[in-house]
C-alpha cells in the first residue's frame, strides 16, 4: 500500500523520548523525531514526516533503511570525509615551521621556501601549495628588506630614523 511504512520501530515511545530529551546535535533530534512519530499509535505518513521536518521524503527513506540494517546507533552516525592527502606531509612542515623560526636563516620568498622543500626535504609542491601553508597553516609572512643605496650616508639615515621616531611619538 502506498503511504504506508514497513518498518517496525523497537524502542518504546518513553525510550525514545527521553533520547530526544538527551540529543545536542540538531541532526540526531530530527532523526529521533521521525522514529518517534513512526511509533505512536495513528502514524503520519512519510510524507507528512518529512514536510513537518523539513527534509525529502527519499532521505527519511535513506535514514530508515540505516536504521532496519544497524539499529538507531546507524541512523545516527554521521559519516565524515576524511579530505584530501596533503601534499606536503606533517613532518615537513614542522620542519618549515622550525626554519621559519630562525631569524638568521629566513626565506626572502615562497620560491625560496618550494625551493628548499624540494631540496633539503625532498617533498615537490607547487607554488600555490607552498604560499597557502606558510602563510595560512603555519601564519608566516616572508618579509624581503627594501633595497638601499649603497651611495646612502649611514649617519644621515641614522638621524633621521631618530628624528622621526621622536617627532612620531607626539
Amino acid at each position: 500500500m502506498v503511504g504506508v511504512t514497513s518498518i517496525d520501530v523497537k524502542e518504546s515511545l518513553t525510550d525514545l523520548a527521553e533520547r530526544l530529551r538527551q540529543a545536542e546535535l540538531p541532526t540526531d533530534k530530527e532523526r529521533l523525531q521521525v522514529l518517534y512519530w513512526l511509533k505512536q499509535e495513528n502514524a503520519p505518513s512519510i510524507s507528512a514526516i518529512a514536510k513537518a521536518v523539513g527534509k525529502h521524503r527519499n532521505t527519511l527513506q535513506t535514514w530508515l533503511s540505516l536504521y532496519r540494517s544497524g539499529g538507531i546507533g546507524a541512523m545516527l552516525e554521521i559519516k565524515h570525509s576524511p579530505g584530501g592527502v596533503r601534499v606536503i606531509p606533517q613532518w615537513a612542515e614542522v620542519a618549515l615551521a622550525k626554519r621559519l623560526q630562525e631569524p638568521e636563516h629566513g626565506f626572502k620568498s615562497d620560491g625560496q621556501v618550494q625551493q628548499w622543500l624540494a631540496e633539503k626535504v625532498g617533498v615537490e609542491a607547487e607554488y600555490h601549495t607552498v604560499y597557502q601553508m606558510t602563510r595560512y597553516r603555519l601564519r608566516a609572512k616572508l618579509k624581503v628588506a627594501r633595497p638601499q643605496n649603497c651611495k646612502q650616508n649611514s649617519e644621515q639615515r641614522a638621524a633621521f630614523e631618530q628624528t622621526l621616531h621622536s617627532t612620531w611619538s607626539c
